[in-house]
């Protein structure tokens, strides 16, 4: 099946055929230019209505002068940011969606981060931010006495990518340096105001309407498992297990526990569907002993239906029996799951590096599980000798190592990783995947139970949240990325209030529309002041090399801007090349 991508690099090579031919022929109009894909619309239209904008002067320089105080902070922090992230590209190239390709064009349903069934928001919140920005350019040089040459619309094929004033170029090096950094931060300066806006708007009054379903939200299923066979889709909400009502995740897990290997599910709409349950394996590792789908049905001979039976049978058995749905039968270690790392302190007394090490104990104590393992291995200290007892390909053996430093990976005892669960693998008798309704929520702002109050967090750092909502699979670590209350997210929550009048749909869509704005418009703001040509921080930086240079005793001041601004700006355009390509070539 061809993907989305693939179809849209179709589209962009026919348009910039058709556009060459076109122009050849003569045919384009005089206001439309094109350079392969990408499309410029010029006009002289709105300069009069600019004009009359800009008559207060004294205001607008002072709003200049704002923007030109935090234009050179966020700048500053761009540079250093971008660079880190190289660096730690190099360091560990791991391949991230975030790097991908397709996830740099701003376009929902091929953009993975920005969801198709919100592209109407996103569009009107793009346009929003292309608007402000170049209009606040267009403003400022009429406040600086610059006349503007045309303005107009940038697009990739049919996509706006940006908007453009064109200046006077004569008369931007004629004017001094404070109306030129100005002119050139006020772009930036209006996308950070609307998005204080727009996110001031939809964290109170607008969010403050918004309430969580009670019931357990479905995310999704796994292919197979026992929920996905008694046709409990995406969306749902659990609202009972066997006539018990549960309130939320917990609630449930606490019922399962309770009840037997067949449960009665209701759902919201009314519905009740029998699940039996089975112990599926939902994740596996590469060594792992049995593959994920699998069914697990018998461990030893006794019949398990459940992961509460599962774990009770394998606690005390190093080495177990399993019998899959299929017959088979796997005789495995039972323990924390490792890889030995090179060079650590479990390799360093003869452990094989790059071979799994199932470890069964701890000084003695039972790991049956990862869980099991790290927590035993939490209570020692780094510099203490502990002994590790488990398998290394079927062979029992034992390690007496001293303890290094825990990292995220390992827990200072010379692995690679621990896998999840036992002996690599990860086990469900449900199959559902919960959608955190109540977490985003929160992060957005909105008064929900069990979640830390939001009132609490300083704004910036609410800002910080709604800037990663989109990426909150990566940055917060959740099952899912944050779309706005669309889709399947929009069955989880419910709007009271004022905010009811305007209906659920209603109510959803002003809420997109706020963030996908605010959003974007900090997208755009902060990009723009990244320090490399053409983006305005490449420009900024010029003007602020230049303001330095005139006051140093030197003679070839223009040598030294040029070695500034050529640097940075290489730098920074390093810097993004090493971010997309390395994860690609080297992950």
């Amino acid at each position: 099946m061809v993907s989305t991508f693939t179809w849209v690099l179709v589209g962009v090579v026919a348009y910039s055929i058709l556009g060459m031919l076109l122009r050849t022929w003569g045919v384009l109009p005089e206001y439309v230019h094109l350079s392969g894909p990408i499309t410029t619309l010029h006009t002289k239209r709105g300069r009069q209505f600019v004009d009359w904008l800009a008559t207060p002067k004294r205001a607008w320089r002072a709003w200049g002068n704002v923007g030109v105080g935090v234009g050179l902070v966020v700048m500053v922090g761009s540079f250093f940011y971008v660079v880190l992230a190289a660096v730690l590209a190099v360091r560990d190239p791991a391949p991230s969606a975030v790097t991908e390709p397709r996830n740099v064009l701003v376009i929902p349903g091929v953009n993975d981060f920005l969801p198709l069934s919100v592209a109407g928001e996103i569009v009107a919140g793009l346009v929003v931010a292309l608007v402000v920005h170049e209009g606040g350019h267009a403003l400022l040089c009429r406040v600086g006495d610059i006349e503007i040459e045309s303005m107009g619309l940038a697009l990739l094929t049919i996509v706006p990518l940006g908007a453009f004033v064109e200046p006077n170029e004569e008369g931007v090096s004629l004017s001094d340096r404070g109306k030129q950094i100005r002119m050139y931060v006020a772009g930036v300066t209006n996308n950070f105001a609307v998005s204080l806006l727009c996110l001031a708007l939809l964290f109170g009054p607008v969010i403050a309407g918004f309430g969580v379903v009670d019931g357990v939200h479905v995310g999704g299923t796994l292919p197979g498992v026992p929920a996905d066979q008694a046709g409990i889709e995406s969306g749902s909400v659990i609202t009972g297990i066997d006539g018990q009502s549960v309130a939320n995740a917990t609630e449930m897990q606490q019922r399962l526990d309770e009840a037997g290997g067949t449960v009665e599910v209701t759902l919201q709409n009314g519905t009740v569907t029998t699940v039996d349950r089975a112990v599926v394996v939902v994740g596996a590792v590469s060594g792992a002993p049995v593959r994920t789908n699998r069914t697990i049905v018998a461990v030893n001979g006794t019949a398990v239906n459940t992961t509460t039976a599962f774990n009770d049978a394998v606690e005390d058995k190093p080495i177990a029996r399993l019998t899959l749905d299929n017959g088979e039968t796997v005789e495995t270690a039972i323990g924390g799951y490792t890889v030995v790392a090179e060079d650590g302190p479990l390799e360093a007394e003869g452990a094989p590096a790059g071979e799994s090490f199932v470890v069964t104990a701890v000084d003695g104590q039972r790991t049956a599980t990862a869980a099991d393992l790290v927590s035993a291995i939490g209570e020692r200290e780094p510099g203490e000798t502990i002994r590790l007892a488990g398998y290394v390909d079927g062979q029992r053996e034992t390690y007496e190592i001293t303890l290094a430093e825990a990292s995220q990976s390992d827990p200072g005892i010379g692995v690679d990783y621990v896998a999840r669960g036992t002996s690599g693998i990860s086990v469900g008798d449900f199959g559902i995947e919960t959608y955190p309704a109540e977490r985003f929520l929160a992060m957005l702002g909105g008064d929900v139970p069990g979640q830390q109050p939001f009132e609490s967090t300083p704004f910036l750092q609410r800002i910080g949240l709604a800037l990663a909502l989109p990426f909150a699979s990566i940055v917060e670590g959740l099952s899912y990325n944050f779309p706005g209350f669309t889709g399947i997210a929009a069955n989880f929550y419910t709007v009271s209030g004022p905010l009811s009048a305007l209906g659920t749909d209603g109510a959803f869509v002003v809420a997109n529309l706020l963030f996908w704005t605010g959003w974007l418009n900090l997208v755009v703001g902060q990009f723009n002041l990244v320090p490399t040509y053409p983006l305005d921080g490449g420009h900024i930086l010029r003007v602020c090399s230049e303001s330095i240079a005139a006051r140093l005793p030197i003679e070839r001041r223009e040598g030294l801007v040029k070695a500034i601004t050529y640097g940075v700006s290489l730098t920074m355009i390093g810097s993004f090349v090493f971010i997309i390509a390395v994860p690609q070539l080297l992950g």
